[in-house]
């Protein structure tokens, strides 16, 4: 850098240091016999580093902060397996709802079964010819497509199994209809432990996801919202996401993953979007071993800052368990209660937020874990002994909610985590101005046909009203 300044008149320069945190202009001063070769990087950090190595205080939450949350589950969901010691199980969710179940939490909020996806809803943004392949195959026919296999990536990690097309069926008919009710002002918080599979192409399938329900729930909020925000806290980086709005400025993605020699092998610092696109791709590329204090300097001031200059409408939250510590293909060391800090700062936002599930590979810690944020996306802090539930052996010997952090090395330093945030920072001065959006007539709604089934005159003449009407009934906060 010296080079540039050699044609400078002797005598004093001056260099302004911007300081990220307090915007403090910092004035260097070199004379006839100084050169900009003695200001190094190192003696501009000791200046003030963007990262603040704050410990861990654990999670509060905010009185009468209660929000409108639809929860979204279908039963189904746990049949579905994708074979012997595949590292895969749905049955997570069933495990997962139980404890919800339990806990008492749905009395603070709706509980709807969605309507599975159409064709014709998942074609928004796969191909047809992949989504009628996915719809055509089965285990008995699966020899017969030995081209496509290939082409659409079906391998061990993605294989062909019993009801593969009514898996993502379910998956992605949650993530819509849960956007759907976010767009019409139905609630604020929609829950879809069932997606989160954020892996799957527009015409492939990729790390155990074949149908790409976040991208369809992010379509649907664009027919309402200007800006959308995606943020992945799963250990692997949100790729098929990422990929499906690089080129647009009316969704960011946010991913923090491990990176480095580590599925999907994307994700890195410089990943920033092309074209209109371009900064509105932000990657966190972290390291193993990351623990609750590390992940919570760098998660809060990342997104706070996008908050800020981006002004998204609505978000959706990735809550890939496989972060936590423990997990059977994770490396990052997590708490419970550092996975759900996350949750919990998203929410104090007041957005419209979207939580769907994810990856995880330890069955007894998702399940404890999404139970747990789900407490508190409806203001309540569970206690920490397990209530008695269909799966309670599965939970010992301690029977706790709670999953604890490990003695694992941390390898992500401070001055590794400062330079990630100081170049993320500089990218996201790009977007400092909101971008806009013309104005459009909104798409009609698919077609609404109510709660035919439910609503019959029997139905209407039990005790208690419909069937429907009952489940709209949410206890009050205070009011037991």
């Amino acid at each position: 850098m010296s080079g540039v300044f050699s044609s400078f008149p002797y005598g004093a320069i001056y260099y302004a240091i911007l300081d990220f945190d307090s915007c403090f202009l910092f004035w260097l001063k070199t004379t006839k016999n100084t050169t900009i070769q003695h200001i190094s990087q190192k003696n501009i950090l000791s200046v003030k580093m963007v990262y603040n190595d704050i410990p861990f205080d654990g999670i509060k939450l905010r009185e009468n902060d209660k929000r409108r949350v639809a929860y979204f589950y279908d039963a189904d969901v746990g049949n579905y397996a994708y074979g012997a010691g595949h590292a895969m199980k749905p049955h997570r969710i069933r495990m997962t709802h139980s404890l919800i179940m339990n806990y008492g939490l749905y009395k603070k909020m709706e509980i709807y079964r969605a309507k599975p996806a159409t064709k014709q809803e998942m074609c928004q943004f796969h191909t047809d010819e992949y989504i009628d392949f996915l719809s055509r195959v089965t285990l008995d026919n699966v020899h017969q497509f030995a081209k496509e296999t290939v082409k659409f990536n079906i391998n061990d990690d993605c294989p062909v199994f019993d009801g593969l097309y009514e898996y993502c069926a379910i998956s992605g008919g949650g993530s819509m209809e849960g956007a759907a009710r976010l767009n019409r002002g139905k609630c604020d918080v929609a829950i879809n432990y069932a997606g989160g599979l954020h892996h799957a192409k527009k015409s492939e399938a990729s790390g155990f996801c074949y149908l790409n329900d976040i991208v369809l729930g992010i379509i649907e909020l664009l027919r309402f919202h200007p800006r959308v925000l995606y943020i992945d806290i799963d250990v692997h980086h949100g790729d098929g996401v990422e990929e499906a709005f690089y080129t647009t400025d009316r969704v960011m993605t946010c991913s923090f993953h491990k990176y480095g020699e580590f599925f999907p092998g994307t994700g890195e610092l410089r990943d920033v979007g092309v074209g209109k696109g371009k900064n509105y791709s932000v990657n966190v590329p972290l390291r193993d071993g990351i623990d609750d204090a590390s992940y919570k300097n760098v998660f809060e001031p990342v997104i706070g800052k996008i908050m800020e200059w981006y002004q998204p409408s609505a978000v959706v939250l990735q809550c890939g368990g496989d972060s936590l510590s423990g997990d059977r293909l994770g490396c990052f060391n997590l708490s419970m209660q550092g996975h759900a800090n996350c949750v919990n700062y998203v929410k104090s936002f007041g957005i419209p937020l979207m939580i769907v599930g994810g990856g995880g590979y330890t069955m007894r810690n998702v399940a404890r874990t999404w139970c747990y944020e789900t407490g508190i996306l409806n203001n309540v802090l569970l206690d920490e002994n397990l209530p008695y539930n269909d799966y309670f052996e599965y939970y010992g010997p301690d029977y706790k909610l709670d999953v604890r952090q490990s003695n694992m090395f941390n390898a992500n330093s401070p001055k590794y985590l400062d330079n990630i945030l100081i170049n993320i920072f500089e990218n996201l001065e790009h977007t400092k101005y909101a971008p806009s959006v013309q104005l459009n007539i909104v798409p009609n709604d698919k077609e609404n046909l109510g709660d035919v089934e439910e609503d019959t005159a029997e139905a209407l003449d039990t005790k208690g009203g419909s069937q429907y009407a009952r489940d709209n009934i949410v206890e009050t906060y205070n009011e037991y």
